[in-house]
This record gives C-alpha cells, sequence and structure tokens, in this order.
C-alpha cells in the first residue's frame, strides 16, 4: 500500500478533516481489531501473537497486556466491532479471578497456568487496572464497579503519596516495601488512569489527583530540564540521574515518547477542568515540540531515550513513541492548527504507513532495524494493540477528552 491511500491528494485541507484519510484510519482500526482478536484463548487468557498472528510460547500474563486488551476493546466496543464484549468479559474476568491476589490484596504482575509468574506489585500495573476498570465502566460491564472499587481502594491504601502529590512505585507481594524507587512511568500512567476514572464517575479526587502529578512534571520538572522529563527521582522526588533499570521499562536519561503522552494527557485534564485561564495548553506544546526536535531521526522514526543533556542515547526506533506523537499532534491540531502541525502529522502518518504498519495481517510492527525492516530484539511478535489503536482513534473523535463517548462507528 501506498502513501497515496493516506488522504486524498487534491484536497489541500487539514488530513484531519479528509474523508480519504478517515477512511484510511477507520479501515486500520478494523483491521486492528480483527488480528488481535486472535488474542483470546478457549481457556480465557490471553496470548501474545507473532507477526503472522500466531500464538508465541507463553510466559506468563503480564497485568498490563490483560489491562490494555480490556481498555481497546473496550473502545472497539465503542466503534462497533463485532465480538469485542468477548475480549472485555474474558479480560475481565481474568483481572478479577488470577491478577487478583485474594491473600494480600492488589493485581499480581504476571501469572501462568501454574499460579504465580512474578509476584511484585507495581504502581504502574494497578494504573492500567484502573483504566480498564473505567474503561469497562463506560463500556457498561456489569463488573466494572467491583473493580473499580476494589482498584481504588488498593491504590489509595499503598500507593498515593497524599503529602507528595505522586504515586510510590513497587512493592513485594505482601505490601513490605522492598526500594524506594519513584518513577515518572507509574505517575504519567496514572493520570491516565484518574482522567479516565473521571470521565467514568464523575468524581472530582480523580481529576485534582491527576492535576497534582501534571503539576508536579509540566510545572516544575519539565521547565527545569529544558523541557525533558527526566524517568527517575529518589524517594524524596529528587531526579536521579545515575539511575537505569530494565532496558524496556526504565532506561537512563529520559524517554521523549513519554513527552507525547504527558503532553497529551495535560490537554486532556484542562479540557475537562472547563479550560480555565492558564499556561496548560503552552507547556503541553513545549514538551511535544521538545521531544520532537530532540528525537527524531534522519531516517524517519523518533530515538528511543535520550541522555541527560538532550542528546540520544538509544537511537533504537520503536513503534509507540510514532503512535503517541500522531495523538499529541492531533490533539494539538484540535485547539487550532498550523501549518506546522500539519506538516508533522502528514510526515508522521506517512512513516508510519511505509514502515510500522501492517497492511496485510493487520496489527503494527513493534521494531525497525536500520533499513527500516521490522526486527524482533526488543521485542517479539506484536506485543501490543493499546498505542496503535489510539494513534487512528484519537484523530477520528471531535474533542480531545472524553473520546469514547465520541468515536465513530467503523
Amino acid at each position: 500500500m501506498t502513501t497515496a491511500s493516506l488522504a486524498d491528494p487534491s484536497r489541500s485541507g487539514p488530513w484531519l478533516e479528509d474523508p480519504v484519510h478517515r477512511a484510511f484510519l477507520m479501515n486500520d482500526v478494523r483491521r486492528q481489531l480483527t488480528f488481535f482478536d486472535g488474542s483470546l484463548r478457549a481457556d480465557g487468557g490471553f496470548d501474545v501473537l507473532d507477526w503472522d498472528g500466531s500464538a508465541l510460547p507463553r510466559a506468563g500474563q503480564e497485568l498490563h497486556t490483560t489491562t490494555r486488551l480490556v481498555h481497546s476493546y473496550a473502545l472497539g466496543q465503542a466503534v462497533g466491532h463485532p465480538g469485542a464484549e468477548r475480549i472485555i468479559d474474558a479480560g475481565m474476568a481474568f483481572l478479577w479471578t488470577r491478577h487478583r491476589d485474594v491473600q494480600h490484596g492488589g493485581y499480581l504482575w504476571s501469572v501462568d497456568e501454574t499460579g504465580i509468574h512474578d509476584d511484585v506489585k507495581l504502581a504502574y500495573g494497578h494504573a492500567f487496572v484502573l483504566l480498564a476498570a473505567s474503561s469497562a465502566k463506560v463500556a457498561g460491564h456489569p463488573d466494572a464497579d467491583r473493580l473499580f472499587a476494589d482498584v481504588a481502594e488498593v491504590l489509595d491504601r499503598h500507593y498515593w503519596d497524599e503529602a507528595a502529590g505522586l504515586f510510590r512505585d513497587e512493592f513485594a507481594r505482601d505490601w513490605q516495601p522492598f526500594s524506594t524507587y519513584r518513577g515518572m512511568n507509574a505517575n504519567m500512567h496514572g493520570v491516565e488512569a484518574m482522567l479516565a476514572a473521571f470521565e467514568a464517575t464523575g468524581e472530582a479526587l480523580w481529576l485534582q489527583r491527576a492535576g497534582r502529578i501534571l503539576d508536579f512534571f509540566t510545572g516544575r520538572i519539565a521547565p527545569a530540564h529544558g523541557w525533558r522529563l527526566p524517568e527517575h527521582y529518589t524517594e524524596d522526588w529528587q531526579v536521579d540521574p545515575d539511575y537505569a533499570g530494565n532496558p524496556m521499562f526504565r532506561p537512563a536519561g529520559s524517554t521523549p515518547g513519554h513527552s507525547f503522552e504527558l503532553g497529551r494527557l495535560l490537554i486532556q485534564h484542562w479540557d475537562l477542568s472547563g479550560r480555565p485561564q492558564g499556561d496548560a495548553p503552552e507547556r503541553a506544546r513545549q514538551l511535544i515540540e521538545q521531544a520532537l526536535a530532540d528525537a527524531w531521526l534522519p531516517e524517519g522514526g523518533f530515538a528511543y531515550t535520550l541522555r541527560n543533556d538532550g542528546t540520544i542515547d538509544i537511537s533504537d526506533r520503536y513503534w509507540w513513541p510514532v503512535t503517541e506523537a500522531i495523538g499529541a499532534i492531533a490533539t494539538l491540531q484540535k485547539l487550532g492548527a498550523t501549518e506546522e502541525d500539519e506538516s508533522r502529522y502528514r510526515r508522521l502518518w506517512q512513516f508510519a504507513d511505509a514502515t510500522l504498519i501492517d497492511h496485510q495481517r493487520g496489527g503494527w510492527y513493534p521494531e525497525l532495524d536500520a533499513s527500516g525492516r521490522p526486527v524482533a530484539r526488543q521485542f517479539h511478535g506484536k506485543p501490543d494493540i493499546y498505542h496503535a489503536l489510539q494513534a487512528v482513534l484519537f484523530p477520528l473523535a471531535p474533542g480531545v477528552s472524553r473520546q469514547a463517548t465520541q468515536l465513530p462507528a467503523v
């Protein structure tokens, strides 16, 4: 498929309003959801899928896999995908009967057929449980309220640090602390989940707590660090410039893809708050434009991480920063597009169309080699629908918040 299918070449207006481009997005929504339908096993668990849609060898079902599928197929139900409720039902049951720790409370990171595979309890994972419960609630799932109430209590009891206005990161299964690590990533996804919780319930506490996290990272940290977002912090929330952990979830330095996400979430929070006077849209643009300037590579795509001085550290090209940049730029365009925004939006989609999207089988390839071909080094198969599905849905919704209730049928 060529990039000509991305939009009508005879039209000069914004792609967000172009019927051909919107049809392209809708078609990719259908392909993605149809491909990931194959994740569901007969026993109610989920497989990670190879590039061709076959199941990869099992190595424990991780909490973010289960929750993201629930969230994604709740969006799929909103656009009318046939059978979306099967994935939602299976994921909600798996969360309650397999991930939920009936002995100590909370949700286990990974479980397999024999029981617990990894019993660490992460704020990152629990944020996605709240996101899944909120999305299931909007979708009308009968078990959403009990999951929502349970995870809300766990987040409040164990993770939320009221004095700091931020989430703690990790505990052992019995809630004993085993590190003093604090991180941006779990808090960012906490914002995402709490905004979804506010949209689902109208409870102001969720919006208030999301605002406190956003104020810390976009009002204090980013301006002091060249509009970049250091990932890692000490127990008293000082930047830890020397920390380097898991190369995927906790790489050293900063991760430009997270600036795209947090910038979009800042605008969503501002919108849900009634668009008060202030500089939230300007802060969001600063974050997004700095990440674009720092990380876009001459051959296309984004470098994964930056050093503390803003130079490129890990230049590997993954799909998810591209998807998050699409969502961020589409959000900026809805507030009043500039010519540069339109140019960026088109460039991102042209790159994704040419290199990342599997037009034949559905889904996006997660990683590219130096020549732009799909490669399996950090990731195996197509491990995730969540990022790519939202990249095609965000532009289709007319607003910047409450998108699940505004999406067109595809």
